[in-house]
């Protein structure tokens, strides 16, 4: 779906980003498609068709991984959790439907399954993806308890942020992601918004999801009156407790910060993440200073870790 542009009408485009917003957000739900279908204004008949051409996979078959993938970051995420909880905050009808549902995809039942495991493959499957093999002890994990680059996080408490947004699929490929911005970039400055408040934030944890269904926004805060227009989508962040760390430095080191925050931080904070992505909320311009070095505040929202899942 990266390249979009050149495949669908860009207003097909937002109404299927709609679609798997209404979805990210309701996960929890039945979801029955023509639910679905208004959410995105298409009649259930074709937007069935025009998700499937867009996505690359059913509607259903989507809602499915997503909730799976959602039960592995509970699971990471929130110690102790009953099984049963995470069913049904995931979507599905009862534990043995949820059981059946993660051995088909994982191979294993949920109370076998080896979290950290799952997750420190996949950390090596993108240290081999996107780093040549002298670089790749870059990206290795921060241990539990390492904090060697002395992060500090502060909390705060933010308003409901509406967003202007591009969505790009398989965002560790190429160039994706600067071209986004780019494009929304001049889409902004044509609106005298350029200046405002740019974020990026990714739907999925490369840990849990392969990189090449990740999806990645990139965005920027806009004032209430402000409409959609082509490949630009709007959406809105409910009012949130967050987590917030300083960045300025390479990926890498942004890596740190993060390992650092889910690792170490978040387990004695009395906090679990809200059912948000996490931000990247840049200072200035994306990509200001280029794509080796950034300059940016990473930002995780939170609940009270004895909050309902």
């Amino acid at each position: 779906m990266s390249d979009l542009p050149n495949l669908a009408n860009f207003d097909y485009v937002d109404r299927v980003n709609r679609a798997i917003d209404y979805i990210t957000g309701n996960l929890g739900q039945p979801l029955r498609l023509a639910e679905v279908a208004r959410a995105a204004c298409f009649s259930p008949y074709h937007f069935h068709r025009i998700f499937r051409a867009l996505m690359g996979e059913t509607l259903a078959a989507f809602v499915k991984r997503v909730r799976l993938e959602r039960s592995v970051y509970l699971l990471s995420h929130r110690e102790g959790a009953r099984l049963t909880d995470v069913a049904l905050a995931c979507g599905f009808s009862s534990s043995s439907d949820f059981a059946r549902c993660f051995r088909g995809h994982y191979g294993v039942p949920p109370r076998q399954f080896d979290v950290e495991g799952f997750r420190r493959a996949r950390r090596e499957a993108m240290q081999t993806s996107l780093t040549p093999p002298e670089e790749r002890h870059r990206l290795e994990r921060l241990p539990v308890g390492k904090n060697p680059d002395g992060f500090v996080v502060t909390l705060r408490t933010l308003p409901a942020r509406r967003v202007a947004y591009i969505r790009v699929h398989d965002p560790y490929a190429g160039d994706h992601v600067p071209q986004a911005f780019a494009r929304l970039l001049a889409w902004a400055e044509a609106r005298g918004l350029a200046d405002g408040q740019w974020l990026g934030y990714q739907w999925d944890e490369p840990e849990i999801v392969a990189l090449d269904k990740c999806r990645y926004d990139v965005a920027l805060e806009i004032p209430e009156a402000t409409l959609a227009e082509g490949e630009v989508s709007i959406t809105t962040f409910a009012p949130s407790l967050i987590a917030e760390i300083d960045i300025a430095g390479s990926i890498d080191l942004e890596l740190r910060a993060l390992d650092w925050l889910y690792l170490t931080w978040l387990p004695s904070s009395g906090y679990a993440p809200a059912h948000q992505p996490g931000f990247e909320a840049w200072n200035g311009r994306p990509f200001a200073h280029g794509t080796e070095h950034f300059e940016c505040r990473v930002q995780l929202p939170l609940v009270d870790a004895s909050a309902p899942l």
